[in-house]
């Protein structure tokens, strides 16, 4: 949950903007426990945190998926109660692979709407060098909307644009490669060996029912994998905390 010193401290307001839902769909939402209280501050004005923000962005991309209210009651009271902000946002991340690509067009003012900020045009940069979105003809974007909410958090964060479009550069190239090293893999020892077996029934069913649950156990696997070695990768290079403490000392 929210507390006192966590930054950013947004009233429901501020929320409900960057959010981009209403004032009203978070109080019912509050209502069903679906978010948890927000911290009371001078003048009992209730201030709520990341956390808030990462609950709203899984329940709105479940809701994408086709998931009920209820049924999505039910998805988050299985997670655990403390999960931060950071892993909420990879929890969405995953529930979001399955689905398709919906690059959909907009306009500025839908795009601003969405982001729950106005844009300079250099935060427009930003998000098209992140690939959330790219320009179109006229003033319209093409916007990747299950990236927009992790887009506008970064642009606050003190990063070159060089630096987003050097990272984005080396994720692409690791996640095409190891892509590719899969599909081989899967390739010549799964479906060579189904092939030659293409009549045995039981075989068969196996291989359907593999096929369904690939790309999710893959997806998942690479995600934990890299959470882990990433960890692993700034504990090494900062300290236990990694950057965040690493900054903090330097101070």
């Amino acid at each position: 949950m929210a507390t006192e010193t966590e930054e950013p401290r947004l009233t429901v307001d501020e929320l409900a903007a960057r959010a981009g839902v209403t004032v009203r769909t978070i109080r019912f939402y509050s209502t069903r426990g679906l978010l948890p209280p927000p911290v009371i501050g001078p003048r009992r004005v209730g201030h709520y945190g990341s956390d808030h923000l990462s609950r709203l962005a899984l329940i709105e991309e479940l809701q994408h998926q086709g998931m009920t209210l209820a049924a999505i009651e039910r998805y988050l009271e299985q997670l655990p109660a403390d999960l931060s902000a950071q892993d909420l946002a990879i929890h969405r991340a995953l529930v979001a692979s399955w689905a398709p690509e919906s690059a959909e067009e907009v306009s500025r003012q839908e795009l601003e709407r969405r982001a729950g900020r106005a844009l300079s045009e250099q935060d427009v940069d930003r998000l098209a060098a992140m690939g959330v979105l790219d320009r179109t003809a006229g003033k319209a974007y093409r916007l990747d909307g299950s990236l927009l909410r992790l887009g506008v958090e970064l642009l606050d964060v003190p990063i070159a644009h060089e630096t987003i479009l050097a990272s984005r550069t080396v994720l692409l190239e690791h996640a095409r490669a190891a892509a590719q090293d899969l599909t081989r893999l899967f390739r010549d020892e799964v479906w060579g060996p189904y092939r030659e077996r293409a009549s045995d029934a039981d075989h068969v069913a196996a291989m359907k029912s593999l096929s369904a649950h690939m790309q999710p156990m893959v997806i998942q696997a690479l995600v934990t994998a890299f959470q882990r070695s990433l960890r692993e990768e700034l504990r090494e290079a900062f300290g236990t905390g990694g950057p965040a403490d690493a900054a903090e000392r330097d101070a």
